[in-house]
C-alpha cells in the first residue's frame, strides 16, 4: 500500500508552474481536492444512514 502511494504522488506546485494558462491551475486544484469532498460525502451520508437507524428502536 505504502508503494501505491508514492507512486501516485502528486508534485502539485511543479503542475501549476509548468501550466499553459490559468484554467489548468483551477484544474488542478479542483482535481486534487475532489477525491476528499468525495469521502466527506460519503462518510456523512453513512453518518445520517446509522443515526436514523439507531432512532427507530
Amino acid at each position: 500500500m505504502a508503494l501505491i502511494s508514492i507512486l501516485q504522488e502528486i508534485n502539485i506546485e511543479e503542475k501549476v508552474k509548468n501550466a499553459p494558462n490559468s484554467d489548468y491551475e483551477i484544474g488542478v486544484f479542483i482535481g486534487s481536492f475532489l477525491p476528499f469532498l468525495v469521502l466527506i460525502i460519503i462518510a456523512y451520508a453513512l453518518y445520517r444512514y446509522n443515526k436514523n437507524n439507531s432512532n427507530i428502536d
